[in-house]
C-alpha cells in the first residue's frame, strides 16, 4: 500500500467529513432536526447509507449518527466498523467520505442548491460556506427507481456489462468525446462528474455537442468531486434490488458488487486530497481506480478482483496520437477491472453499439425519414431454402433518399429473407422482433415500431458520413449472424423504395403478419409440454427464476414462449431451459410437479413451489427488471397494477420504488407480484384468484397505451364498460377514495368472493 495514497486519502476524508459536520450543524441550527430529507424518487432513503450502514435516514437530526459513525471510521480512532480485508485505514477512510459526500448531497436538496451548485453557496442564515475548493454544477442528481430497474435487464443479459465513473477532465476536448466514444461502442454506462482547475469533462463534452443523458448511457451529474456518490449510490442499490441483500449488510453488498457488478473509475487530470479519498470508497466496492497521470499503484490484488490502482499516463504512451492514447486508456480500464465485452463489428460508416440506441433524430438535425405521419416503413422477415438466399447481399430495389431535399421523407419496406438448417418459421417473429435493436444501433439513427408502423429516422451528421440505405441491410446482416447465429446459416437483406414493388411486399408482409398473430392467440399452456426457465436476472439476483409459459411472458416484458424455444435453439446450454410439465397437481393454480422442481432447484432451494395463476399462493419471484407491479388491496377485495413510468402514490400508500423492494430482490411474498405488462392482458393473468375482473386501480400510462388491448380483455369478460370501472392515479390516491369510486361504478370485484 502506498504511503502517500493513504496519507492524501485520510487527509481528504477527515477534510470531507469536518465539512459534512459543520453543514449539518448549521443546517439543523436553521432548519430544525425533524426537517424531512431525501432523495428523490427512490424507496431506499440515502442510499449508500442505508445500503451500509442499515440506517434509513428521513429527518436532519438521523445524520448526526451517520456522521458519528462516519467520524469512527476516520484514522486514528480505533473503531473499525466496516469489512477491511488488509487496506486498513484507507479503506475506512474511504467509506467515511461516501458517507459525508451523501449527507452533503442531501443537505442541499433542502436548501434548493440544485440544480445551480456554485463555489462558495451560502446557506439560509446569510452565513457564506466553502465549497471544499470544488466548483459547482449540478446536473442529473440521483438515479431514481425507476431508471435503475429499466437499466435492470440490459446489465443482467450483457448488452450493459458494467459502468464506468470519469473523474476529472480530459487532456482535450477530442479526447473526451473519443474516451465517451470507446465506451459506448461496448455499451458501458457511463458516469460523469468533477473537474480539474474548475474544467469538466462535461463542459468538454456539451461543448463538442455530445448529446448525454439516461438513453445514451451518459449520464452527467455534477462538476465537483462528491457528485461521485450517485453512482456508487447506484452500486449499492444494485445490491438490493437485484442481489436481495438487505440494508446494513455491508460486507455482503461489497462482495456482490465485487463479484457481479463490473465498474471501475477513470480519473481524469491532476487527482488531489478529495478524489484520493473517493477513490478509496470506490475500491470497497471492488471498482478498480485508473489514472491517466503519474500516481502512485496499488498492484496487489484482494479487495478487487486485480490491482487496486493502475497508473497509465496519458503522455507517457508512445507511438501513437492521443485518440489512439484514448483508446488504449479504455482497455486498459476494462482489462484491469475484467469486463466481459460482447461486441459486434458492422461494416457501416458510422459508429456503432447499443449505447445508441436511446439516440433521438430531432427534426432540425434530420437528413430523411421513413414512416411517420408522412410515408410508410415496413420490416418483414420470412424464411426461405438455403439455395434460394444469398448470404450478404443487399439490394436496394428504386432509387436512394439523394433525391429527397432535407428534411424530406420517402416510403421504404425492408425486406430480409434467412435460411438455417436449424431455421424454422416459429422464430421468424421472434427474430424480426430483434430489427429495431439492430438498426438503433447505429449513430445517427433513430428506429421506433415494428412491423408496418417502423419509423426509421437518419441524421444529416449520419448521411453525411456516407449512412445509405444499403448500410440497413448490411447491419441486419451482421447482427442476426452474431446474434442468431446457431439458426441462421445465411440473410439476404433487400430494400424497396420502387412504389410497385413496395406496394406488393407490403401486401404479403401483412399476410404474414395476420397468419402469425393468429397462430400466437391459439398457442395457449394446455398445448404445450414444456414451460421454459429465464435464468438471465441470476447475475444479478441470484435465487431468483422466471417459468415463461405461452400465456406468461417473463416479467421483464422481453421475453416469451417463443422467445425462450428460439433461445434454447440458440444456445442449448444457455439461459433459457425446457421444463417438461411431468405431473399436473393444481391446473387452475397453475402447479405441476416439473414447475415446482425446477423452482426449487432454479432458486437454490429458497422457492419451493410456484404456482403460475394466483397472486395469493406462492407467486413468482422478480429480480427488479419488471414493467409492472400487481399488488393485492385487500379492503377493495381486488388488486392494483402499477406501472414502471408511474411515479404517483398508489392507494396502498407506496410508490413503485417503495413497491419495488417487497416485490423484487427474488423474494416470494403473496399478494405482490412483478410481472411483464403483457401478461395483464392474458386469460391467465391471476386466473386463479378470479382473473382481471379483479383489476380495481391501474396506472393510467397503461390504460391510454394498452387501450385497444385492455379493450379486447374487457369484452372477453363479458363487460365491456370494465374499463371505466377501474380507478386510476387520477380518480383515487387513497384507500377510501378507491372504495367510494368502485362502489360509484359498481365495479364486480366488490361482490365476488374474498380473496382470502
Amino acid at each position: 500500500m502506498s504511503r502517500y495514497i493513504a496519507t492524501r486519502a485520510i487527509r481528504g476524508a477527515n477534510a470531507l467529513v469536518t465539512e459534512a459536520e459543520f453543514m449539518l450543524e448549521r443546517a439543523i441550527a436553521e432548519k430544525g432536526a425533524e426537517t424531512p430529507i431525501s432523495f428523490p424518487n427512490t424507496a431506499y432513503y440515502l442510499p449508500t447509507i442505508y445500503a451500509l450502514i442499515g440506517i434509513p435516514v428521513e429527518t436532519l437530526g438521523q445524520l448526526k449518527d451517520v456522521i458519528k459513525h462516519a467520524r469512527e471510521l476516520l484514522h486514528p480512532s480505533p473503531a473499525k466498523k466496516h469489512w477491511t480485508p488488509y487496506l486498513g485505514e484507507t479503506l475506512d477512510s474511504g467509506m467515511a467520505t461516501l458517507f459525508a459526500a451523501e449527507t452533503i448531497e442531501a443537505i442541499r436538496f433542502i436548501y434548493n442548491l440544485q440544480p445551480e451548485r456554485k463555489p462558495g453557496f451560502t446557506l439560509a442564515g446569510g452565513t457564506a460556506y466553502p465549497a471544499l475548493g470544488d466548483q459547482g454544477g449540478y446536473l442529473n442528481g440521483p438515479i431514481d427507481d425507476i431508471r435503475l430497474r429499466s437499466w435492470g435487464i440490459s446489465l443482467v443479459d450483457g448488452r450493459m456489462p458494467g459502468f464506468a465513473a470519469i473523474v476529472g477532465c480530459a487532456k482535450s476536448n477530442e479526447v473526451a468525446v473519443k474516451i465517451v466514444r470507446e465506451l459506448q461502442k461496448r455499451n458501458i454506462l457511463t458516469f460523469l462528474c468533477g473537474n480539474v482547475n474548475g474544467r469538466s469533462i462535461i463542459d468538454q463534452l456539451q461543448e463538442e455537442g455530445v448529446e448525454l443523458g439516461y438513453d445514451t448511457y451518459t449520464v452527467p451529474f455534477g462538476t465537483d468531486t462528491i457528485s461521485a456518490i450517485y453512482p456508487l449510490g447506484f452500486a449499492a442499490r444494485s445490491a438490493l434490488t437485484f442481489g436481495g441483500m438487505k440494508p446494513g449488510m455491508a460486507q455482503d453488498i461489497l462482495l456482490y458488487n465485487k463479484e457481479r457488478v463490473f465498474a471501475f473509475v477513470l480519473a481524469l487530470g491532476e487527482v488531489d486530497d478529495l478524489k484520493y479519498a473517493a477513490a478509496a470508497g470506490a475500491i470497497n466496492f471492488g471498482f478498480p481506480v485508473i489514472a491517466d497521470t503519474v500516481i502512485p499503484e496499488i498492484l496487489p490484488t484482494g479487495v478487487t478482483t486485480y490491482e487496486h490502482v493502475v497508473s497509465m499516463p496519458f503522455d507517457k504512451i508512445d507511438g501513437v496520437d492521443d485518440l489512439e492514447r484514448a483508446e488504449r486508456l479504455i482497455q486498459k480500464c476494462i482489462e484491469v477491472r475484467g469486463v466481459k465485452i460482447k461486441m459486434t463489428e458492422v461494416p457501416i460508416p458510422v459508429s456503432y453499439g447499443s449505447a445508441f440506441e436511446g439516440e433521438v433524430v430531432r427534426k432540425a438535425d434530420l437528413r430523411v425519414e421513413f414512416g411517420g405521419k408522412h410515408s410508410r416503413c415496413y420490416e418483414y422477415l420470412y424464411t426461405a431454402p438455403l439455395e434460394e438466399v444469398v448470404d450478404g447481399k443487399v439490394d436496394v430495389v428504386g432509387p436512394d433518399f439523394s433525391a429527397i431535399p432535407a428534411q424530406g421523407n420517402m416510403s421504404v419496406g425492408v425486406v430480409i429473407k434467412v435460411a438455417g438448417r436449424s431455421m424454422q418459421t416459429d422464430f421468424e417473429p421472434v427474430l424480426e422482433r430483434q430489427i429495431h435493436y439492430f438498426v438503433n444501433g447505429a449513430s445517427g439513427i433513430q428506429h421506433v415500431g415494428q412491423r408496418d408502423i417502423a419509423w426509421i429516422r437518419i441524421s444529416k451528421a449520419a448521411a453525411d458520413k456516407g449512412f445509405s440505405l444499403s448500410d440497413i441491410g448490411k447491419i441486419l446482416h451482421a447482427r442476426f449472424h452474431a446474434d442468431f447465429g446457431a439458426i441462421v446459416d445465411k440473410v439476404q437483406v433487400t430494400v424497396y423504395t420502387d412504389p410497385v414493388e413496395f406496394e406488393k411486399w407490403l401486401e404479403t408482409a401483412r399476410g404474414t403478419y395476420d397468419f402469425r398473430n393468429k397462430r400466437l392467440a391459439d398457442l395457449t399452456d394446455d398445448k404445450v409440454e414444456e414451460f421454459y426457465s429465464c435464468t438471465l436476472c441470476q447475475s444479478f439476483a441470484p435465487n431468483h427464476v422466471c417459468v415463461v409459459s405461452p400465456q406468461r411472458l417473463g416479467l421483464c416484458g422481453a421475453y416469451n414462449w417463443l422467445d425462450c424455444k428460439a433461445s434454447f435453439n440458440i444456445n442449448p446450454t444457455g439461459p433459457n431451459q425446457p421444463i417438461k410439465l411431468g405431473k399436473s397437481i393444481d391446473f387452475k393454480k397453475g402447479y405441476w410437479s416439473g414447475t415446482n422442481d425446477y423452482a426449487a432447484m432454479g432458486s437454490h432451494g429458497v422457492v419451493n413451489e410456484v404456482s403460475m395463476y394466483s397472486i395469493m399462493e406462492n407467486p413468482m419471484t422478480a429480480c427488479g427488471c419488471f414493467e409492472c407491479i400487481v399488488m393485492l388491496i385487500p379492503e377493495a377485495n381486488g388488486v392494483m397494477i402499477v406501472s414502471r413510468e408511474d411515479t404517483s402514490m398508489t392507494p396502498a400508500g407506496m410508490t413503485f420504488s417503495t413497491l419495488a423492494g417487497i416485490a423484487g430482490g427474488g423474494l416470494q411474498t403473496p399478494g405482490v407480484m412483478g410481472v411483464g405488462k403483457f401478461y395483464l392482458i392474458s386469460p391467465k393473468f391471476i386466473s386463479a384468484d378470479g382473473g382481471f375482473k379483479r383489476v380495481v386501480w391501474m396506472s393510467s400510462v397503461l390504460k391510454e397505451t394498452m387501450a385497444d388491448e385492455f379493450a379486447t380483455v374487457a369484452n372477453r369478460e363479458g363487460d365491456p364498460d370494465l374499463i371505466e370501472k377501474i380507478a386510476d392515479e387520477r380518480s383515487a390516491g387513497t384507500v377510501d377514495e378507491l372504495l367510494a369510486w368502485l362502489e360509484a361504478h359498481q365495479h364486480p370485484a366488490m361482490i365476488m368472493e374474498p380473496m382470502f
